[in-house]
Parts: C-alpha cells; structure tokens; sequence
C-alpha cells in the first residue's frame, strides 16, 4: 500500500515538474517571434485492481503539444504577404508621384515656361535675345525630361538590386526550411513520434518570413515535412531538398531583372512577372510592371510628341537668313529588341511615322511558321490587343513602322517593341544659334497698292509637302470681276478650294479659280485665304520670304501646338497627356494605399485570432505557475506520508 502511494506521489511530482518546466519554457518566450504555447498533455496512470476495486496509481505526461492552428496561421502567412506587397507597392509608387506632381520644377511648368518664350519670339522675332530665351527654355525642358528619365532608370536599377536581394532571401529561408523538414523528421523519429516544438515553431515562422517576400503555398506530407510552392504551382521545397532561385536578366527587356528557378534536375525556367506574387517581392514585380514602365514610356511618348511637332512646323519656317528651317529638338526613334534565345539573325528597326497615333504601351512580335510561310503577331502587352499578323514588312502599328535591317528570323523567334522607351532619354536641342530659328513663315501675301477693292489677302500657311516644292517666284493673283475669279496661279499646279462648311474643289493647272470670301485656296503645299470684296484688276502677291527678321508668324504656329490635340490619337494636348499621367500615378497611389490600409487591418484581426490561441498570456502562465507549484507540493507531501507509513510499518515487524 505504502509503495503504492510513493510510486503515485512520486508520478505526480514527475507530473508537476514537467508542467513547471513547460510553464516556465513559455513565460521566456513570451516575446520570441513565432513561439507557440505550449502545453503539458496530462493522462491518468493505469489502475491497479484488488479486491476493493482499482486503484489509480497516479499520472503521466503524455506529450508535450503546441496551441497551434494550422489554417489559421496559413490565413496569416497569406495576409502578411498581401500586407507587404500592398507596402513595398505603395512606397515605390509615391516615389513618382512625388516627381511628377511637382508644380514648380517640374515637366508641367517647364514646359508651359517654353511656349511662353515661343510667343516672346512672335511677339519680336528680330529681338536675339528672345529668341536665346527661346533655345534656353527648350533646353531647360529638354533637361528636365532627361533627369525624369533618369531617375525612373534609377528606380528601374533599384528594383533590380531589390530583387536579387529577395531572391537571396527566398533561397537562404528555402534552404533553411528543407534543413528543419529533415532535423524534424529524424529528432521525431528519435523519440517515438513525439514533436520538436520548438523546431516545428523555428520552421512555420521560417515561412512567415517566407511569405512576406514571396507569396507562397504550403502542403504538410504524412511524415510531416512541408513542401512550399510559389507561383503557379513551381515547387520551391520538397521534404529536404530545395530548389534554387535565380535574379538573371530578362531574355526579352535585359535592362529588367526577372525571377528564374532552377529545377531539381538542373534546368532553369524563366518566370513571367505576373505569375510572382505576394510579398515584397510581387510588390516591386506590380510596381515595375503597372506603374514604372507605363510612366516611363508616357514622359518618352511626350518628349517624342513634343519633338516631333515642333521640329515638323519648325521645318516649315525660315530663320533670319531666309533658309528653311530645320529639327530644333532630336528626336528619338523606337527600340527593337531580339529575345536572347532567338535562334535566327533577324535584325529589326524601328521608326516613327505618325507620333499621334503613340501609346505608352511596348509591344511583342511572335514568329510561327505556318506552311512554310513566317508570320510576324504582334501584340500590344497593356491590353494584350492583337495589332495583327503580317508576312512581309515593313508592319506599321499604333505610329511605328518595322522594317527587317538584315537577317533571317527563325520560328519561335521574339521581338520586344519599346516605342517611347527612350524618348526623354534622348531628347535634346540642336537648334543653337538664335539666328536660325525658324520664327518666320516661308511665304509672304501681299496687296498691290493700287487695288481698289476691299480684298485682302491673309496670312499664308504651308503643309508638310512645301519644303519639296517652294515656290518657284512670286505669285501674282489677278482678279476678274467679270467671271468673278482669279488667275495667275501657276500653270503646273492645281488648286484646291475649301469652304467653311468642309467641302472642297480642285480646279485644273491654269485654270481660273472662282472666289468665295473666307474661302482658302491651296497650291503646291501654299494655303492662302482672301476676305472683302476686291475689284476688277485688283492684284495681290504670294511670294517667298528672303529674310524672317520681322516675321513671327511661323512661330505663332510653333504656339499654338501648346493648344493642339497632337495627341492620343488628336484627342489630348502635350499638358493634357501630361496631366492625365499624374492623375494616373496619383490615382493608383491612393488606390494602393487604401487597398494596404484595409490589408493591413485585415491582418492584424488574423494575427489577434492567431495569437489568442498560440499567443503566451503572461496572466495564464503566472496562474498555472501557481498552481502546478502547489501541485508538486501536495505531491511532495503525497510522498513523504508514504515514507511515514513505510517507517511505521518496519517499527511494528521489528
């Protein structure tokens, strides 16, 4: 009976030191990040039969269990991964919209401050010093859209150097995890199936961190080891052994790091930007891909717009010396790049036919062969709109016009289209002499002094087709009162008339032009309009301008393109576009943090539910502390009433 009641005490007491060992082993890690509580799992010992019944014979510990909820902390790891996307999003994306929303040294005011040197120019196109403010001005602007480009390569750099270092944290946390499945497996095995705690703890706060680089997916095996897979499904840890990611540049864009993963078996898989996901890692992939590049290609497709209208009416003035005009600012060309793993020779090049018609979208161009026939897909990759497939070039889409350089390209072969890429880059001015400012219009009007009638001859204006054929002399339009028209344009050329309403006639080479007040009359690329009621032999004058020292007329046109639908396809001005791209940014700023802030309450609720059941609760511990001391104590006591009893015994047999 007395060795009975020691064995039971002495249970008890092995029962009420493994409690406090437990109990204690929480309390000093009640602020270690990823502990879960942990709990002594207590059984009562089997019970002796004798006559009187069963006797228990004390307790045991069982196990030694974790407060752990697995879908909870998967909840969690995906919570936390949304939280740190939304995050590293959010603080890239203010990086921009803290560079072009700035409204005094910025593209927007810049700008505005160049097409106010323009108007200064026609204002007194003799002045030198206006037109040097002029070429100052421009390239003020010029500069600034080649810092703003700069800047956005800077972030494209950085985001490079962030993604090497992700991915050097995906493979230290892979390596690690494939390390505890294995020390896990084998210490379990050890003990008789019992659980490393403390290890299983190391391994699920491993995936925690995991999770807020990368988002990740999670499958426990039977023997439980973890296999973790990223992406579409690619596995990243299987049991003990993990693969290896690699930051390696882009076969298509090699100014862009992209994420590789080496398989198993050595191979290594190029992974899209949109399959990456979750975490810092997804976070920098979203940036890059929906607000860097497009914002990057927007200011290029301004610059080139820019560019690209001013040099045209620039080209259609001349300068002080009576020349035409030339390019003011250079203008950049879109880029074509081959796919490393091109297997042909192909060499394509890019040029910019009609700068309206510019996205700020880049492009891909997919070589099949079908029935021995090469097709070139080409692929607007903002909205994935098929621009369609040709055979033969050149291929003209949205402004750009392919043509093949040299080569011959394989099926299979790819080709990334990046039209406005770098036109802030490469803008910049190559009018320097304020002499050759083209502020003055090629063509001259005049009414003869001796006209009696009250014509008058406006301001003439030339299209694109002028500079090839100028005018040969000057002009002299002579009015017939009879027939009510003109003669006297020249005999090789037809005229055109347009009337206010849109409508329009051509009249032969040397035939007489009927005449409508307000009506315009276009020749050899020349568009004059006469207003009033002239006379019988009135005689007016288009002529070619020998010298721009007092004429500003072309440089009201350069102006006025500040007010022109020169873009999106002749439905937004350069300020319009401009503007529409900072409340772009801005929209999608404020759009990712709101999403982060909801996220990040979101997370919080999973982590307070988490916590409420892995959390150490320093109240409970101190409480059980108490108690289990009070139960080795009553066990102890247990012990030494048996060791009484045992002596008392001896003493009767003795």
């Amino acid at each position: 009976m007395s060795g009975s009641l020691f064995f039971t005490g002495l249970s008890g007491l092995s029962v009420a030191r493994t409690a406090l060992m437990t109990t204690a082993h929480n309390t000093a890690n009640v602020y270690t990040a990823g502990y879960s509580r942990q709990v002594a799992e207590i059984a009562t010992g089997s019970a002796i039969s004798s006559g009187s019944g069963f006797i228990g014979s004390g307790a045991n510990v069982t196990t030694v269990s974790r407060s752990y909820d697995r879908y909870l902390t998967a909840q969690l790891s995906s919570a936390q991964s949304s939280s740190a996307a939304l995050a590293t999003n959010s603080v890239q994306i203010n990086r921009i919209d803290t560079l072009l929303a700035d409204k005094t040294s910025g593209i927007a005011p810049l700008m505005q401050s160049f097409f106010t040197s323009i108007q200064g120019v026609a204002n007194t196109p003799a002045d030198p010093a206006a037109r040097q403010q002029m070429i100052s001005s421009a390239q003020a602007l010029a500069s600034k859209f080649r810092t703003t480009d700069q800047y956005l390569s800077d972030l494209n750099s950085s985001v490079n150097e962030q993604i090497s270092g992700s991915v050097d944290q995906i493979n230290t946390y892979a390596t690690k995890i494939a390390s505890l499945n294995q020390q896990i497996s084998q210490i379990s095995a050890m003990a008789g199936g019992q659980p490393p705690n403390d290890l299983l703890d190391q391994r699920d706060q491993l995936v925690s961190n995991l999770s807020q680089v990368v988002d990740v997916k999670v499958l426990q095996q039977d023997n439980g080891k973890y296999n973790v897979f990223i992406a579409t499904g690619q596995s990243l840890v299987v049991g003990d052994y993990a693969s290896e990611m690699a930051a390696v540049n882009s076969a298509a864009d090699p100014s862009r790091k992209v994420v590789a993963l080496k398989g198993f078996s050595g191979n290594t898989t190029e992974l899209a930007d949109g399959v990456i996901s979750g975490g810092v890692l997804g976070g920098l992939m979203s940036f890059r891909r929906d607000t860097l590049i497009p914002s990057q290609n927007a200011i290029g497709r301004l610059a080139m717009s820019v560019s690209d209208a001013v040099n045209a009416q620039s080209k259609l003035g001349v300068d002080l010396n009576g020349a035409l005009g030339q390019n003011f600012f250079s203008q950049s060309v879109p880029g074509v790049l081959p796919n490393a793993k091109n297997t042909g020779n192909l060499e394509l090049s890019g040029t910019l036919t009609d700068a309206s018609k510019l996205t700020t979208s880049d492009y891909t161009v997919s070589v099949t062969d079908v029935a021995g026939t090469l097709n070139y897909s080409v692929t607007r990759l903002s909205d994935k709109t098929s621009m369609g497939t040709f055979t033969t070039f050149p291929i003209t889409f949205d402004g750009v016009t392919l043509g093949a350089a040299s080569g011959t390209a394989q099926a299979g072969d790819s080709f990334m289209v990046q039209p406005t890429r770098t036109g802030a880059r490469d803008l910049n001015v190559v009018t320097l002499d304020p002499a050759k400012v083209a502020a003055a219009s090629p063509v001259i009007t005049g009414n003869t002094s001796g006209n009696k009638g009250t014509g008058a001859l406006g301001t003439a204006t030339v299209d694109a087709s002028y500079p090839g054929t100028p005018l040969a002399g000057t002009v002299t339009l002579n009015y017939d009162a009879a027939t009510g028209s003109f003669s006297g344009f020249p005999a090789t050329s037809a005229v055109t008339v347009t009337l206010a309403d849109g409508t329009s006639t051509s009249y032969a080479a040397g035939a007489a032009v009927p005449y409508t007040a307000g009506a315009k009359m276009s020749f050899d690329g020349v568009t004059v309009s006469m207003t009033g009621a002239p006379s019988q032999g009135d005689a007016f004058t288009i002529g070619k301008n020998s010298s721009g020292v007092s004429d500003g007329s072309n440089a009201l046109l350069l102006g006025a393109l500040q007010r022109k639908n020169t873009m999106a396809g002749g439905t937004a001005t350069f300020n319009g576009a401009y503007s529409q791209l900072v409340s772009d940014v801005g929209n999608r700023a404020m759009a990712v943090k709101v999403a982060g802030t909801t996220q990040d309450s979101v997370t919080s609720q999973i982590k307070a539910s988490q916590q409420s059941i892995s959390g150490v609760n320093q109240d409970e511990e101190t409480a059980n502390l108490l108690m289990f001391q009070q139960m080795y104590q009553a066990n102890a006591k247990v012990i030494q009433t048996a060791s009484t009893i045992f002596d008392a015994i001896l003493g009767i047999s003795n």
